[in-house]
């Protein structure tokens, strides 16, 4: 038979086993933080020869970024200025010169987030744009105004083309034909909303397209004009165009080149746009298509899902 184990075998064996796992886990500890060191020392090793690749401009951008967050951090941290105050109007506007030519420039984003630097992008095109349109068009004068209405409500079927040119005829200096429908006298009772619109368009889906323009805003806040043409069908691009002064001529010219070896739809939709002028619509003629315009200030448009879509795969 086996003999029973002295008192105290079973208390000095599990304090032994305790002390060997206490052991274990600092050793697996000092493991880990050893193998987090070298790791540390291995991305800075790989980000230093990544940057002996780069060029000069990129890194010279690279350690101006940092250098600028750095220094906006100090400042905050001595108390020079206030936290609630926020970030300088030079470092914003730094930032958003930065976040242009940099590929990856949410990488090197710590203090703020990219959404910020969005946000102060527009906000500076915003500033800009109301600067521009300080030196607009000149206002209307009151006596032009009094005769677009006096016109417009003495002739209820008279639109804003036949009013302008009215007022040219008299030897005003008329304004354009958006300004004119903007003084004009507005019916009462217009006329309820029809719902021929949808089905027609759903009707003709198979034979009619759409053309439209929609801008985009440079790093300089130059405005490019995107032309497109587009299959309501297939919800397919067919063709597109950039160009930053579009012309009657130009959108003809896209035209001849969205519609090769005979290929045109029956319907062609489009919006009122003055860049199409008179020689858009000579053009279809020729070639067979019927256009059709969407009405003034409608607020329909047969392209604006795919407008859409593409406006924010662009920017």
């Amino acid at each position: 038979m086996l003999s029973e184990p002295p008192e105290g075998y079973f208390s000095a064996r599990r304090l032994d086993i305790l002390v060997g796992m206490k052991v274990t886990l600092s050793f697996l500890r000092h493991l880990c933080r050893c193998l987090g060191v070298l790791l540390q020392l291995l991305r800075y090793a790989v980000s230093f020869c990544w940057a002996l690749l780069l060029p000069r401009a990129v890194m010279a951008a690279q350690l101006l970024a940092i250098q600028s967050q750095l220094a906006a951090e100090l400042d905050r941290s001595s108390g020079r200025r206030k936290r609630h105050r926020g970030f300088s109007p030079a470092f914003r506007i730094l930032w958003v010169v930065l976040s242009k030519p940099l590929d990856r420039w949410e990488e090197l984003v710590h203090i703020m987030k990219p959404e910020t630097v969005k946000r102060w992008h527009t906000r500076a095109f915003r500033a800009w744009w109301r600067w521009k349109s300080k030196t607009g068009r000149k206002p209307v004068a009151p006596e032009i105004q009094q005769l677009i209405r006096r016109l417009s409500k003495e002739n209820p079927l008279w639109g804003a083309a036949r009013i302008r040119d009215v007022l040219l005829l008299m030897g005003y200096e008329a304004p354009g034909e958006d300004t004119v429908r903007k003084y004009m006298v507005k019916p009462r009772r217009p006329r309820p909303e029809t719902t021929t619109w949808l089905p027609f368009l759903r009707n003709h889906l198979d034979c009619s397209w759409a053309m439209d323009f929609f801008t985009v805003t440079t790093l300089r806040f130059q405005v490019l004009y995107v032309f497109l043409v587009l299959d309501h069908a297939r919800r397919e691009v067919l063709h597109f165009a950039v160009t930053p002064n579009p012309t009657m001529e130009w959108v003809i010219q896209q035209l001849r080149e969205a519609m090769p070896f005979g290929e045109q739809p029956r319907y062609l939709f489009r919006d009122n746009d003055g860049i199409y002028g008179h020689g858009v619509h000579g053009f279809l003629a020729c070639c067979g298509i019927l256009e059709v315009r969407t009405a003034y200030q409608s607020g329909v448009n047969p392209s604006d899902w795919t407008v859409q879509g593409v406006a924010i795969s662009t920017l």
